[in-house]
């Protein structure tokens, strides 16, 4: 083993759980650092702790007055937390998020100072528009943006800084950020919810989508992580062999978890907890070393800001206990990746679940037409669906074992199938008779018997029903999941306007709601039919028959991403107001370009790594074995010298044999590269990188990964899978 590997493995050896500072009960410090609403009450005056409950229910803008009184209420909680700053936290299209932080001090003549903060400081702050991801909306010279207070989502606290969810938008008022979308997709998605609820109960006035995430993800020792250039650079590991041992017994899967990784768990659950994020499910993951935690099912933007200070917190944390959190979607070759299950539902006011059947034949009908509704949102939006979960370290675990593939389907369940089948049946042209009216509302009436736990799971459907609410499978472990919910809930207000309409229209020619109704869910069943599949999505047979049914397989990120230059998309998010063509073709522009850096950083580090380790360490080993010949030869004689040596030889020129490929592979990797880089466009470029530059990865890793397995693990300085995947 080389000095550098010995002295991170002796430093992973040496590792010790870290003390937590708190050992009560959750439920005593939950939100405990949130300016919620019960602090609020506490904090603010009657009418201004009124208006601000308007401002979070209904979304009315508070007037100056109000502001400032919330700002000075914040401000004055806040110090009690020992809160120094404050920043504006907000979600750019980095995919991270975003802060600058200012000191509530002023002073205020000689000696003196307070502390400051107003209503204006609280409701608008200016960042540089110009020096995040824009998508050729800000020019350098334009500098200019501006980030804006969302009440809807709580201030924080967290070491010491006040944070305030903020929108992210230019100068121009266009979106430069994940939040703005995706309150506009909640509002377009509630009012025509709510359109379409008003037919079955008129005290139904507003819709809620909640969203309930599943963050995987895998932990590294520090010390190996830092000996690890690919790890640090790209987020995963370009080069190394499987582990003799690795998940084929199943055995890390819901194990027990080691005193290390417990400690850690612990303590980032307990610092979410105090921010408001309700986290009650931990456990181990399939492959070693991976993990997973998820929350409660919250209010969509609330628990989109949670999942991405959670992402944040765990890092922080990580680093306190001696690890390294990989967020990546395929940190490790040959066992599974991670992904970010977003679990989807819409309820309303009246504490309905419109994904839950109900107790009756009118309150399945609504059930299923929200149900019905969703289905064929995804069957009119599925390359919407498969590009907003693009992404270099996505294709990577698209279609392995532990995920999805890249055709989008639906798994609704074998009994909901047989009751979609059996609807579709008794459609009929001119109006329905009474029979048929009874024989369609017996068969809705049956679902509460058969609707909960009547099927298994399919792990392969991206989109799978999963008895409440629908599981978007398909999503990255380190994507915002705002991406996911700003097209799904617009695509579902699109498709529930456009039901509503064919409704009224039905009723217009004579059809009774029941009636109009029913026969409005027959046509789109059978309209959908072909994007519901319950069987194995990873056989070859899927493929072959998704593309008999006509749908897309889009396998690659940059061919996903060419879905938003259709104009029939550009339509759908105009006309709802959730984003402007200029915005998606911003959009696009910045993940062709994020795709184009990704895997250019990836050949760069391929490339250094492969000149800085793997050849020396190969040429090294070489070397050891030349004089292992040649003092074989002086002892023995050259004729015996060579029949002792023939194991030696054998490995020589095998060393050989994979370098000189790897070489040369690495020198053509190289080149296309650079005729990649000549390229103008970033789509261009996006395309070329996939298909000229990235398919020497592969080849490459494997002949690199063979000199692993020959070289004498002293000479070989990169931390093995073996190490990193088992660490205690």
């Amino acid at each position: 083993m080389s000095n550098q590997r010995m002295q991170a493995y002796y430093d992973v050896l040496h590792r010790t759980p870290k003390a937590i500072t708190f050992e009560g009960k959750n439920s005593e410090i939950f939100g405990e650092n949130v300016f919620h609403t019960e602090v609020m009450r506490e904090y603010l005056p009657s009418e201004a702790f009124k208006s601000m409950i308007k401002s979070v229910e209904n979304g009315d803008r508070l007037d100056r007055a109000m502001a400032d009184q919330v700002a000075s209420a914040m401000k004055d909680w806040a110090l009690t937390k020992g809160a120094t700053h404050y920043t504006h936290w907000f979600q750019p299209l980095t995919g991270a998020t975003a802060e600058k932080h200012d000191a509530f001090f002023k002073p205020v003549g000689p000696g003196r100072a307070i502390e400051r903060f107003d209503g204006d400081l609280l409701v608008q702050q200016e960042p540089d528009a110009s020096s995040f991801p824009n998508g050729g909306i800000r020019n350098t010279f334009e500098a200019r943006g501006y980030t804006a207070w969302d009440p809807s989502s709580p201030a924080f606290v967290i070491d010491k800084t006040l944070c305030i969810p903020t929108i992210f938008i230019a100068y121009t008022g266009e979106a430069l950020d994940y939040k703005m979308p995706l309150l506009k997709a909640l509002h377009a998605v509630n009012e025509a919810a709510v359109d379409v609820c008003q037919y079955f109960d008129k005290n139904i006035t507003k819709t809620i989508a909640t969203l309930g995430w599943e963050q995987e993800y895998f932990l590294v020792d520090k010390a190996l992580y830092n000996a690890r250039p690919d790890l640090m650079m790209t987020g995963r590991t370009l080069f190394g062999h499987a582990s003799a041992k690795g998940q084929q017994l199943d055995d890390h899967y819901f194990g027990s978890i080691t005193a290390r990784v417990t400690a850690f768990m612990r303590e980032f659950e307990t610092e979410s907890i105090r921010l408001g994020i309700p986290v009650t499910t931990r456990h181990n993951e399939v492959a070693p070393n991976q993990f997973e935690c998820a929350p409660i099912f919250e209010e969509c933007n609330l628990a989109n800001d949670h999942n991405q200070l959670l992402m944040d917190i765990m890092e922080k944390v990580a680093r306190k206990h001696d690890f390294r959190v990989l967020l990546h979607e395929k940190p490790f070759a040959g066992v599974n990746g991670s992904g970010k299950h977003n679990n989807w539902s819409l309820s309303t006011n009246t504490g309905v679940n419109l994904l839950a059947p109900g107790k009756n034949p009118k309150s399945n009908l609504l059930f299923l037409a929200f149900f019905v509704n969703t289905i064929k949102a995804i069957h009119d939006n599925a390359d919407l669906l498969r590009a907003c979960i693009a992404g270099a370290g996505n294709d990577h675990r698209l279609g392995g074992n532990e995920a999805p593939p890249a055709i989008i389907s639906a798994f609704i369940g074998s009994q909901l199938t047989e009751l979609l089948d059996n609807i579709e049946k008794n459609v009929k042209a001119g109006k329905m008779t009474p029979e048929d009216k009874t024989e369609l509302k017996l068969n809705i009436g049956k679902i509460p018997q058969i609707m909960l736990d009547n099927t298994d799971r399919n792990r392969t459907s991206p989109f799978a029903f999963t008895g409440n609410k629908f599981e978007f499978r398909a999503v990255g472990s380190s994507a915002n999941c705002a991406q996911a919910m700003i097209i799904l809930n617009t695509i579902m207000a699109s498709q529930l306007k456009i039901f509503k309409t064919n409704i009224d229209a039905r009723i217009g020619k004579g059809d009774g709601k029941d009636e109009a109704i029913l026969k409005e869910l027959q046509q789109m069943i059978k309209d959908s039919k072909k994007i519901r599949f319950e069987g194995n999505g990873y056989g070859e047979e899927w493929v072959k028959e998704a593309a008999k049914r006509g749908l897309s397989n889009l396998k690659d990120t940059p061919r996903a991403l060419q879905v938003w230059s259709n104009k029939k998309y550009h339509k759908l998010f105009d006309d709802l107001n959730v984003l402007t063509p200029r915005e998606l073709e911003a959009r696009q522009e910045i993940e062709f370009e994020s795709y184009v850096y990704k895997v250019q950083i990836e050949a760069r580090v391929i490339d250094e790594m492969v000149q800085n380790y793997i050849i020396p360490a190969a040429i090294a080993y070489q070397n050891k074995l030349i004089q292992n010949v040649q003092g074989l030869m002086n002892v023995l004689g050259d004729k015996a010298g060579k029949v002792a040596a023939k194991g030696q030889v054998a490995i020589l020129e095998e060393i050989s044999e994979h370098m000189n490929k790897t070489m040369d592979l690495s020198a053509k990797m190289l080149a296309s590269r650079k005729k990649a880089n000549n390229l103008k466009g970033h789509e261009e470029k996006a395309v070329a990188y996939c298909d000229n530059v990235k398919v020497f990865f592969d080849d490459i890793r494997y002949h690199v990964d063979k000199l692993e397995l020959l070289i004498d693990d002293e000479e070989w300085r990169l931390p093995k899978f073996r190490e990193m995947l088992f660490t205690r």
